[in-house]
């Protein structure tokens, strides 16, 4: 190889080099991070959004060199804590990590923020829904579920962790794509949700798959479907709804924003950064172990979800006339 072929190629591969690491550099060279990033979950201690977002604020301090500290604030349905980000400093420092419900509560109860009022940061994980019954129930697949319930005419009945959650939005989505109706028997939780399911006080519940593990385990609930691919490793095989043909998929994700205004160089950083973590073995295992699997997405690739999500969840809460007082 010649000395000037020999030059241009060390010269592509630091200018490759320049090029990837620009946005990340920006942010380094205005000292981001410098101290804390507090991380605001809108929910109680000790649920499934602690679970996902824990061990990944672990591996981003080591990474990043300084801590990222959860703070929960539960209240009014998750609204109290996600408020508080959408009006903090868009300065990074303030960030939030939520589930799907982010949207189901935007669209079904008044409050002080839009979608506009946040920036994406990062998808973490997703998670199909699973369509469960009881082990006697008559109903095995979908197209016995659809079936029956036209037969009880709008009187089949479904569980829901509450009404306004995104296990009541992902069913009358589904009634809304099907045609159907059925009756919504909402409870104060999935744990009494899975009770009333198990007495036969309803008929058929959606749920994720972490959520019923010990009893789809068990063999006391069955699986008729999952809402979208991704079944989790070890939990039985069953259909994906849209591969029926029906025009129906919903999942169940927990993700990262942060206020509207976040300096881009910022946002690229964590987003890169979780990104790289997300595809590491170890968070694999991690997130395994809660039902949900690893989902890296870009800035933009995220907020056009969101955007869809809320569109789409918004027709279905005019459908079945979900509002939250």
């Amino acid at each position: 190889m010649g000395e000037i072929s020999r030059r241009q190629l060390q010269f592509g591969g630091l200018a490759a080099m320049l090029a990837s690491g620009f946005a990340a550099d920006r942010a380094v060279a205005q000292g981001y991070p410098n101290r804390l990033v507090k991380v605001i979950i809108p929910f109680a201690a000790g649920g499934s959004t602690d679970a996902v977002t824990r061990p990944l604020l672990e591996a981003l301090h080591r990474q990043l060199g300084q801590p990222f500290v959860i703070e929960n604030r539960g209240g009014a349905g998750s609204v109290v804590g996600t408020a508080q980000v959408a009006t903090s400093p868009p300065d990074g420092y303030t960030l939030l990590s939520t589930t799907a419900s982010f949207v189901t509560t935007m669209v079904a109860q008044q409050q002080t923020y839009s979608l506009e009022s946040f920036d994406t940061v990062a998808m973490l994980t997703q998670s199909p829904f699973t369509i469960l019954v009881t082990a006697q129930s008559p109903i095995r697949t979908i197209d016995d579920l659809v079936k029956l319930a036209r037969e009880k005419n709008g009187n089949l009945a479904y569980a829901t962790a509450g009404a306004g959650s995104s296990t009541h939005f992902a069913t009358e989505y589904f009634c809304m794509r099907t045609g159907i109706r059925m009756q919504h028997v909402p409870y104060r939780g999935i744990g009494p949700a899975l009770i009333g399911l198990l007495r036969d006080d309803v008929n058929v519940m959606i749920t994720t798959p972490a959520s019923a593990s010990g009893q789809i385990q068990d063999g006391s609930i069955r699986v008729v479907a999952y809402t979208a691919p991704g079944i989790p490793e070890g939990f039985p095989v069953a259909p994906i709804v849209k591969d029926t043909g029906l025009d129906y998929q919903v999942t169940s994700w927990w993700a990262m924003l942060g206020p509207r205004g976040i300096p881009a160089e910022v946002r690229t950083l964590l987003n890169g950064a979780i990104n790289n973590l997300l595809k590491t073995p170890e968070m694999a295992k991690i997130y395994r172990t809660i039902g949900s699997a690893p989902a890296p997405m870009g800035l933009d690739e995220f907020m056009k979800m969101l955007t869809t999500e809320t569109a789409q969840f918004a027709e279905v809460a005019k459908f079945a006339d979900i509002k939250i007082e």
